[in-house]
């Protein structure tokens, strides 16, 4: 694939993650699990969110009520990290390449 093709391929996958995050609704880190008050019956169960945020552990108890959308927002922020590392990844690519061009053309002189 010749350079210029591939800067394009590259602009363009950059530009549709871009606007894919920005489509992106509410988020939160974080796993969610189910607990139980007492282990061995299974029985007192409630849901928790753990998370890290500024380099501190946190728990929240969650009401069975609001898991639905605790789930929704997990997996937004999910998504949000998978594109922000593809992001990240097509922005080397791309960097590389254009130092690769730059080079070529620096020789060619």
């Amino acid at each position: 694939m010749n350079p210029q093709t591939q800067s394009s391929r590259l602009q363009k996958r950059i530009h549709a993650i871009q606007h894919e995050l920005a489509r992106l609704g509410p988020m939160r880190p974080g796993c969610l699990s189910l607990q139980y008050r007492k282990p061995k019956e299974k029985s007192g169960a409630y849901y928790q969110l753990s998370y890290t945020y500024q380099m501190k552990s946190k728990t929240e108890y969650v009401p069975a009520e609001l898991v639905p959308q605790i789930e929704q927002e997990l997996a937004e922020y999910k998504r949000y990290r998978e594109l922000t590392a593809e992001w990240v990844d097509l922005s080397i690519a791309l960097s590389r390449l254009k130092m690769t061009q730059w080079k070529e053309a620096r020789t060619a002189n």
